[in-house]
């Protein structure tokens, strides 16, 4: 029998007008300590973004979608934040703020396999 790993997850979202507070679900992040495990994962659908914001900006969301994965990842020439220890970027990116790329609340579960879950968990909050 395999075991089960304590794992953290927050959903990723677009909120293509702050004013409006209104917001997409675009990706989702999972976080596992036990095994070193974070990592993002977007699916950023043009068409259903358009319909909330004719006037948005997409350069500024792939740029944004781009630092998610470095921090994520832990790369080297990503700046102060993705050098630190991955628990504490897993807080950084779930923090609470006002942007165009927010998360929701973190969620708690238990998997036998972190990168099955993020995918099962995409499928059901993103897709």
């Amino acid at each position: 029998m395999l075991d089960k790993h304590l794992y953290e997850y927050a959903v990723i979202r677009l909120v293509p007008s702050v004013e409006r507070e209104e917001f997409i679900n675009i990706g989702i992040i999972l976080f596992c300590s036990k095994l070193g495990f974070l990592k993002v994962k977007f699916d950023l659908n043009k068409e259903k973004i358009l319909v909330f914001n004719q006037d948005f900006d997409f350069e500024q969301l792939f740029a944004n979608q781009q630092s998610w994965i470095k921090i994520s990842n832990g790369s080297k020439k990503s700046g102060l934040i993705a050098q630190l220890p991955i628990a504490s970027r897993f807080r950084w990116l779930t923090a609470t703020r006002s942007t165009m790329v927010q998360s929701s609340k973190v969620h708690p579960g238990l998997c036998e396999n972190p990168e099955s879950t993020l995918e099962k968990l995409f499928l059901e909050f993103v897709q």
